[in-house]
């Protein structure tokens, strides 16, 4: 099921107007995550709000947003007063400007959205703004408003759409000098540029999303899995660390001599591109096993190994071969 509009209203670019509708292009709802426990009980924590000072609880409706200006001072502003000051981008998208797209500097990229016409109408308004955006070469930048703030936008053509990226505003990015300054200026040999050129091309290849693992979500599933099918859970070695790098010379000689495996990395990175691509499924979430009955119990016995016949046998055929063996020693 496709999933919901984070917001619905009209893309303008001047007098042309059509309705459009703006949906997240990324997830993260299919990564393992947690819920805390009482270990004693089992059942989950419930968190109530309650008033700092009194501790009693507070319902929802009389529980305002406040701006704190000191200790223990706040400036009550609420919903209506919010409402008010909201501004006439709430339900337009008005494009301001068309920029190159290398001009826009990448830590003001926060998140991308996939912009498409809303309903049966306005499709060919659509397609003008989204074939000018792409004839122009460039970006189109304009305001939206998403949980009642203000966002700056990034428009560009994206096979049959749109594709918005959000962007921070000046006051949101932090100067590299304040990081950048305490750096020491060095001076680096050609010989040693040569040799890190040399594993970087060694390393060298194209962007293929498509074979990036999360490996720490794949523990996490392997240590569920196991939990619930009542498997041995063996304690992790501790990685060995090295030691200092003393000499940086011999830290990229010593890099170029184990990269002469990477050609057989590189055959087996061919080798799972050549497979024929798996079906796309809705994340990782599927390795998890099926529960079924109460306390996922039944999950546990079906993920438990099955026993073959010749383990069966082997079982069966030990209390014979005891008295056996009792009864020659007698």
């Amino acid at each position: 099921m496709a999933p919901r509009a984070n917001w619905k209203g009209f893309l303008r670019l001047s007098l042309v107007t059509c309705p459009v509708a703006l949906y997240p292009a990324t997830s993260d709802t299919e990564k393992v995550s947690f819920n805390q426990i009482n270990r004693k009980t089992g059942h989950r924590i419930k968190y109530l709000k309650v008033d700092a000072e009194t501790g009693d609880e507070v319902t929802s409706e009389d529980i305002v947003k406040g701006y704190k200006v000191d200790t223990d001072t706040y400036i009550e502003v609420t919903k209506d007063e919010l409402d008010d000051i909201a501004l006439d981008s709430t339900h337009t998208i008005e494009i301001d400007e068309f920029v190159p797209k290398t001009d826009i500097d990448s830590r003001y990229l926060i998140r991308p959205y996939y912009l498409v016409p809303d309903g049966k109408v306005g499709h060919d308004a659509f397609a003008v703004i989204r074939e000018t955006i792409r004839s122009m070469d460039k970006v189109a930048i304009g305001r939206v408003v998403l949980t009642n703030r203000e966002h700056i936008i990034a428009l560009e053509p994206l096979e049959s759409g749109l594709m918005g990226t959000l962007l921070r505003y000046p006051y949101e990015v932090r100067s590299e000098k304040d990081y950048f300054d305490d750096i020491q200026d060095v001076k680096l040999t050609r010989d040693m540029l040569d040799l890190a050129k040399h594993i970087v091309e060694k390393k060298s290849g194209a962007f293929e999303p498509e074979l990036f693992e999360d490996h720490y979500e794949t523990a996490l599933i392997d240590l569920i899995n196991k939990k619930r099918s009542g498997a041995p859970i063996a304690a992790k070695a501790t990685p060995k660390t090295g030691g200092n790098v003393i000499n940086l010379m011999d830290a990229l000689k010593k890099s170029i001599a184990n990269e002469k495996d990477a050609p057989a990395a590189k055959v087996a990175k061919e080798t799972v591109k050549a497979k024929k691509p798996k079906k796309r499924v809705e994340g990782q979430r599927e390795m998890l096993l099926p529960i079924s009955g109460k306390g996922g119990k039944d999950a546990a016995a079906k993920a438990a190994p099955k026993e073959t016949a010749k383990e069966t046998a082997k079982k069966a055929d030990k209390p014979v071969r005891a008295a056996a063996r009792a009864k020659k020693a007698g």
